[in-house]
């Protein structure tokens, strides 16, 4: 499932070409998604002019003249990619209006004459269309944690949230409640940065503890924006081109390798070391991280 930095990628990928722009056609292909998509879907998305392109969590948000937003989640295996005269990135067509993709779902054409695919194998994604007024009280936004790279995410206020949890730090830090838009790979990150260990009692992660988590987590997340994100399975970012990210990786997915900056010997630590915590792999150093 795409996390953060890859949602964050293609928001800021789509902002150039659909910022500003009118929707003049809407195809939606099949009757909903995840979710049903709502009432009138199409006929409500057309004639309706972009305003701006944000994010909350993992959900992409587009905001329409009318007040409206459209939400949209990518799921397992959804895709958001822009196809004009060049191309169809991420879906192997030629261009705008050429035949859609089988798994092209829904399609937005704008008055410059390029187009919105998205493209879900899996139909685990979901689009939704909600008043802007009524975002926050929204069942999938309501109750989510603050945004790791906002003000709002500070160590005392990452400590305040995790008093009292007994939970490992690693579950701790993946309750969207707490933090939003952490996912398993960019925790596995943080927590080696940190030199936290994924086993760790969420509560003691406490005063400076919390303030170095804090500064992992957003430098993980800024360098793999920068990165395009990690390109596993489906995602590609906005354009078609994959993320760069997995080429960076300390610890996820390097079990029995050597962590970086690490002296050890691998034959005798077991190098990096892989576990399972609520049925997800969990990476992390026993050396360096307590």
């Amino acid at each position: 499932m795409p996390e953060l930095p890859e949602v964050e990628t293609i928001v800021r990928g789509l902002r150039p070409h659909l910022v500003g722009r009118r929707l003049v056609r809407v195809d939606q292909r099949r009757a909903g998604l995840r979710f049903p998509f709502p009432a009138n879907f199409a006929q409500r998305l057309e004639g309706r002019r972009v305003t701006r392109i944000g994010r909350r969590a993992k959900y992409i948000l587009i905001y329409l003249d009318d007040g409206q937003v459209l939400l949209c989640h990518l799921g397992m295996s959804g895709r958001l990619t822009i196809c004009n005269g060049a191309g169809c990135n991420g879906t192997g067509r030629n261009g705008a209006g050429a035949a859609p993709d089988k798994h092209d779902h829904v399609i937005l054409e704008t008055d410059e004459g390029r187009e919105l695919r998205f493209n879900d194998a899996r139909r685990f994604g979901m689009m939704d269309l909600i008043a802007e007024s009524e975002l926050d009280s929204h069942p999938l936004l309501a109750g989510l944690g603050p945004e790791p790279l906002g003000n709002d995410f500070n160590g005392p206020e990452l400590a305040r949230r995790l008093a009292g949890k007994r939970s490992p730090i690693k579950a701790a830090l993946m309750d969207q409640r707490v933090v939003a838009g952490l996912g398993n790979i960019y925790v596995c990150e943080s927590l080696f940065l940190a030199g936290i260990s994924p086993r760790r009692k969420a509560y003691t992660v406490q005063g400076g503890r919390a303030e170095r988590l804090v500064r992992a987590v957003r430098d993980v997340l800024g360098r793999a924006i920068d990165a395009g994100g990690s390109s596993l399975r489906d995602y590609v970012q906005a354009s078609g081109e994959l993320g760069y990210f997995q080429h960076s990786w300390a610890v996820y997915g390097r079990a029995g390798a050597r962590c970086p900056g690490c002296t050890c010997d691998p034959a005798a630590t077991g190098g990096i070391r892989r576990m399972v915590q609520s049925n997800r792999s969990t990476f992390y150093c026993a050396t360096r991280q307590r």
